[in-house]
């Protein structure tokens, strides 16, 4: 893709506004890494190496307060305060998945705050070679999450055929939906492709957060319409 679009640049803001106020932090680790035994081989430690402890929101919103220019930078993009005070809401949330495609007779959405359960019953249909696209719409409550991603793994008759991990970005609380869109796809095509393939998704972060997991069938036809 050539350009960027909105949900995108707002993220590549909020990973840079995050190295910004972890910079210390960084350097702190990096500096501690320059003490260990001369023995210890460089590529074993960057394998070892843990990212600093998440800050939460307010952390971040009291941090350097005198900076006038950082303060105005994290009010644009973090606002004032959490949108949800409710501990017992979760702080990311995944509403929706919907299957973007040009070619498709109507919309292709599973709406993810219904029963997972039922959800596992339904049979999303894709034409054979058409493009599309995945988009996931989720909601940050509370605090920054960061190195959100989404994985998509696909299976046929038990056995795994297929494994996409999507980087999704950091993002902050906000009472409007984000959006994630993932890259052209192309279904497959061909009369040995077409089948019932059961998707196992998930949506986790940098901390291996399982914010939502969920089964769905897609099934690849002739035609949209088709009995094949």
């Amino acid at each position: 893709m050539l350009g960027l679009d909105v949900c995108e640049l707002g993220g590549q803001l909020l990973e840079l506004l995050w190295l910004t106020v972890c910079y210390r932090d960084i350097m702190a680790d990096k500096e501690a890494q320059k003490h260990v035994g001369a023995e210890e081989d460089d590529d074993e430690t960057d394998l070892n190496y843990q990212p600093p402890a998440q800050k939460s929101l307010q952390e971040i919103q009291d941090l350097d307060k005198d900076d006038e220019s950082l303060n105005k930078y994290k009010q644009a993009l973090l606002g004032c305060a959490p949108v949800v005070n409710d501990p017992t809401i979760p702080n990311v949330q995944v509403t929706r998945l919907t299957l973007i495609c040009d070619a498709a007779p109507g919309p292709i959405t599973m709406d993810l705050t219904e029963s997972l359960e039922a959800l596992k019953k339904k049979v999303f249909v894709l034409k054979e070679g058409v493009d599309y696209r995945v988009k996931i719409h989720f909601k940050v409550n509370r605090d920054i999450v960061s190195g959100l991603k989404y994985v998509h793994q696909t299976y046929r008759k038990g056995l795994k055929v297929d494994k996409a991990v999507y980087m999704v970005g950091s993002y902050g609380p906000r009472a409007e939906e984000h959006e994630f869109l993932t890259p052209v796809e192309e279904a497959p095509k061909g009369m040995i492709a077409r089948a019932t393939y059961v998707i196992k998704s998930l949506f986790t972060d940098d901390d291996k957060t399982k914010h939502l997991y969920w089964e769905w069938n897609l099934q690849i036809k002739k035609d949209w319409d088709s009995t094949e």
